[in-house]
């Protein structure tokens, strides 16, 4: 059964999450993050395995995101608020350079636990129906904020549940940290969620129906409310940083989100 805004906004882990981000500022947030992770409410949020939409985009269609560049290195790819670290583990384990990066120190032990435990003997939910098994990547972990200046790059970032956490005066921060993140031509691949919520509803998780065209293709802020109508089929002007070149409909993707989510690929400009 697919989630409806209003059994996202009442279910008790989302609603004890909103309640919970009610009591900060803006400002604060981060420390609202940590202090989830150090009381033990890390459940909210976590899927338990990696994204089954993630893992089918790199095994079924390698002409848009293989692990390997045109001359022959390694791809590094980032992945934050990566939680306990279940999709860093399998994108080293399709033979990308992994790095997940969370804001709390006790977030970054979590995941470090559980990639010296999965890496050397993964579970199956690691892999789709592909029967490949590539040379594994690397995995490391940073505790950080992402939107603190870094030198470092990317060829892929993956999003899934990071946009949807941060409040919507924060978007255009977002998109701009994605760019300065990637190296031109890298890809930003995200599983669009939650796409079914009530634009007028609150968060996290923050409802974001058209919000990723807005911000990366048209370079807008993010404040999508209402709707645009027919947003998707929008193509000019480009004034985004991206261009947008898969929007697809996850043949299988989480629960939380199956029937509603979009897998999209953006790439740098």
């Amino acid at each position: 059964m697919t989630d409806t805004p209003e059994r996202i906004q009442t279910s008790e882990g989302k609603s004890r999450l909103i309640k919970h981000f009610e009591k900060s500022s803006i400002n604060n947030h981060n420390e609202a993050w940590t202090n989830l992770w150090e009381t033990n409410n890390d459940d909210m949020w976590d899927r338990g395995k990696p994204s089954p939409a993630l893992i089918n985009l790199i095994e079924q269609r390698p002409d848009i995101l293989s692990p390997i560049t045109a001359d022959g290195r390694r791809k590094k790819v980032l992945i934050p608020g990566c939680g306990k670290g279940y999709d860093v583990v399998m994108l080293a384990l399709h033979g990308f350079n992994a790095t997940g990066l969370e804001i709390s120190a006790k977030g970054v032990a979590t995941a470090e636990r559980y990639a010296r435990e999965e890496f050397p003997s993964p579970q199956s939910y690691n892999f789709g129906s592909s029967t490949s098994r590539p040379e594994k990547g690397s995995v490391s972990f940073i505790q950080g904020d992402f939107f603190a200046d870094s030198g470092e790059k990317f060829d892929v970032i993956y999003d899934y549940t990071f946009l949807c956490a941060l409040h919507p005066s924060m978007r255009a921060r977002w998109a701009g940290r994605m760019a300065d993140l990637l190296v031109s031509g890298g890809m930003l691949v995200c599983l669009e969620f939650p796409l079914f919520k009530d634009p007028r509803l609150t968060g996290p998780p923050w409802p974001l129906q058209g919000v990723y065209w807005d911000l990366l293709a048209e370079g807008g802020d993010g404040i999508v409310y209402p709707p645009k109508a027919g947003v998707e089929d929008q193509r000019d002007p480009r004034t985004g940083q991206f261009d947008r070149m898969l929007y697809v409909k996850p043949e299988i993707s989480y629960e939380s989100g199956k029937g509603s989510d979009m897998l999209s690929v953006y790439v740098r400009k």
